[in-house]
């Protein structure tokens, strides 16, 4: 079979002929029929810093958003039939470190993640634990069973953040994860959320299709100047930050009332400087979030079963896989929002 792969520590990725992967008792080989270009995956594409760790394991498939349908299982599988679309949770831990063993996998040192440190989605065929294989809901077809790895990322960050009905929240970033953080924010019921780009106007034709309409771009100056106009003496209860641009994270703090919480959920390829006197004096709260526990899936899961059409509008492209490439090309020059790739060719169910 044919992967999209990154094959060395530069610029650049290519499909290369890889044999297809055949499943280890208790794991099961799925069909391709829906697979994410994420923000990751672009900046492993650029090798722009952040991802100097999979150097060593190269040459790697990549992508880590994807679902199938279950082709065969080697072993045991209660519940799980050949042929039912799954979504995969794309991490698997070690089992035997101390997180691990004290029932905290999310926290695992040794973990294996397909797309980064093991092969992932960006191919036809795939072999992964059962264990991480969750069943489609009836209404939810491929494309969207694809979405839910990001969509649990942005969960978790809003979940992390404590967002609660009536807050006042501003997501600087208006990718996919700062789409969904809005998503998930309003379904909190955030009395107020405003989105924050610059120069990105078909992600925030994505945000106005989502039903996002206060909308801010910073166009040629900075976050500070675009915000204070409006918000210098009303300030935000929750800020996430969603961009992985380091000059922004000081800048934000401005606008966070005193003891606000400032989720930081973009990767940095440099550290970011900070006031740390002025965060103090007004007790503000910094937390990260990157991936999801294994509880949050179910969540988003039943969150598509309701709101699935409305989050469909997330995807503005889908391409074959072997156009991965262009793919990445146009994530990586903004010139799209969500792409799905597909290695076969299914009917989306109604």
């Amino acid at each position: 079979m044919k992967a999209l792969q990154k094959t060395a520590p530069t610029f650049g990725v290519e499909f290369r002929e890889v044999p297809r992967p055949v499943p280890r008792p208790g794991e099961a080989l799925i069909e391709i029929t829906a697979a994410g270009v994420c923000g990751t995956d672009v900046h492993i594409f650029e090798w722009s810093g952040g991802y100097d760790f999979m150097a060593r394991l190269l040459p790697l498939t990549l992508g880590h958003e994807f679902a199938g349908r279950v082709v065969e299982v080697a072993g045991e599988a209660e519940g799980l039939a050949p042929g039912e679309l799954v979504a995969v949770i794309p991490s698997a831990p070690c089992g035997s470190c101390a997180h691990c063993l004290r029932g905290a996998a999310e926290h695992c040192e040794h973990r294996s993640a397909k797309g980064t440190s093991a092969d992932g989605g960006f191919a036809p065929w795939i072999t992964v634990p059962v264990v991480n294989c969750l069943k489609a809901p009836n209404g939810v077809d491929d494309e969207l069973a694809a979405l839910v790895e990001p969509l649990t990322v942005a969960q978790e960050a809003v979940l992390k953040g404590g967002v609660m009905r009536g807050d006042r929240v501003l997501v600087v970033g208006p990718g996919t994860i700062g789409q969904a953080i809005a998503l998930y924010a309003r379904m909190a019921e955030a009395a107020e959320v405003v989105v924050v780009g610059k120069n990105d106007p078909h992600r925030f034709e994505t945000l106005r299709a989502l039903g996002f309409l206060d909308l801010i771009d910073t166009r040629d100056g900075d976050l500070e100047t675009a915000l204070a106009s409006r918000f210098a003496g009303r300030k935000f209860d929750i800020i996430f930050e969603a961009t992985g641009v380091p000059e922004v994270v000081q800048g934000a703090l401005t606008f966070l009332r005193k003891e606000g919480v400032l989720l930081v959920a973009g990767i940095h390829p440099r550290p970011a400087a900070l006031d740390l006197t002025r965060l103090v004096r007004e007790r503000h709260q910094i937390r990260g979030s990157q991936r999801a526990p294994r509880h949050v899936w179910p969540r988003v899961l039943d969150s598509l079963v309701t709101e699935g059409e409305r989050i469909r509008h997330m995807i503005t492209h889908r391409m074959p896989l072997d156009q991965g490439v262009e793919a990445l090309e146009l994530a990586r020059t903004r010139q799209a929002s969500k792409i799905i790739l597909s290695p076969v060719t299914r009917k989306r169910s109604s």
